[in-house]
């Protein structure tokens, strides 16, 4: 037995204390350490968030570890555990190129693994979506193939389902899209980077009033997680187009903290920064965005409506009162 898991539970009146570590029994070594201070309250309810909390964060610390053994023959399972070791990192282009460098060395060994098939069409999708491919039309249509693939060969797997989920998702294909993050999650409740992508397609569809209280799931779930940035800024966003301006800046810089490479951020503190008044610090993410985007989508509003879906016709409503007009402000032109 490679690791251990081991905990405690303390009670006093109305309370708990629960604390886990993670040990690797051959080095000894603690791996990872929480505590959680929790109201009895609805103990089954208690149970299933303690759990899940756990089983997260063991996911992202053993892939880690996995990733970075020594081996001198490395097989396809060690390319795998080090291509979603890089995909865990916060989106960079360096870090999505690493991944799928590294899936592509497992498929080699193992033309037939669904885990590399599957992993790869995600992290190739993941980089469009972030705007951080120069080969966008390529990207999605080697996923289109491999999302295929897999769906034929494990239908009734949460990693088919999330990998076709983020496909739909870049084809634009919303209200699809929401039926397979919820079977994804169906099969798996732990599997936390649902519930980011599912948020948004509920809000790119309509349902506004559900997007923050899904991505605070995701935050419960994983709160350190790497990609903690793009949790951050769905939340700012909506408060940005529900025009609560100081509440959208400050979960946009926390987004911009967490993950400073995401030109979206940067587009939306533009907007949120020139809607208060702050004309010089908008100009400054506006360039920033500018800079990060690789498709030149905010050189121009023209070049933004053509490149970027900005919902059902009330969210975008929104985003012409709110998210449009401080871009204009923040000194976006028109052409």
């Amino acid at each position: 037995m490679r690791y251990v898991l081991e905990g405690s539970i303390r009670r006093s009146a109305n309370q708990l204390r629960i604390n886990a570590q993670l040990i690797d029994t051959q080095t000894n070594a603690h791996l990872w350490a929480e505590g959680f201070d929790r109201d009895i309250g609805d103990l089954f309810a208690l149970q299933d968030e303690i759990t899940s909390r756990i089983a997260v964060a063991l996911n992202l610390e053993l892939i880690g570890v996995e990733a970075a053994r020594p081996t001198d023959h490395p097989d396809a399972l060690d390319y795998i555990f080090r291509g979603r070791a890089a995909h865990s990192m916060p989106p960079t282009p360096d870090n999505y190129a690493s991944a799928i460098s590294l899936f592509e060395r497992a498929l080699a060994l193992d033309p037939r693994s669904v885990e590399a098939k599957g992993r790869l069409a995600i992290t190739l999708t993941a980089r469009v979506l972030d705007q951080m491919t120069v080969s966008r039309g390529t990207d999605i249509t080697r996923a289109e193939t491999l999302v295929g693939q897999v769906s034929e060969a494990a239908p009734r797997s949460a990693l088919a389902h999330f990998a076709k989920g983020q496909l739909l998702r870049v084809q634009k294909r919303y209200a699809e899209a929401i039926q397979e993050y919820e079977a994804a999650l169906a099969f798996n409740r732990n599997w936390v980077h649902a519930w980011g992508p599912l948020s948004e397609c509920k809000f790119l569809t309509g349902s506004i009033e559900e997007t923050i209280p899904l991505v605070e799931q995701a935050i419960r779930l994983s709160p350190r997680d790497p990609f903690i940035g793009i949790w951050y800024f769905r939340i700012g966003r909506i408060h940005l187009l529900q025009s609560r301006t100081d509440e959208a800046i400050v979960w946009l810089e926390r987004a911009r903290g967490a993950n400073p490479e995401l030109p979206y951020v940067h587009s939306n503190l533009a907007s949120a920064y020139a809607l208060r008044g702050e004309i010089e610090s908008s100009a400054i993410e506006l360039a920033e965005a500018r800079r990060l985007s690789l498709d030149g989508r905010y050189s121009s509003i023209a070049r933004l409506e053509a490149t970027a879906y900005h919902g059902v016709p009330k969210i975008r409503a929104l985003h012409e009162a709110t998210f449009f007009v401080g871009l204009r402000k923040a000194g976006m032109p028109e052409e």
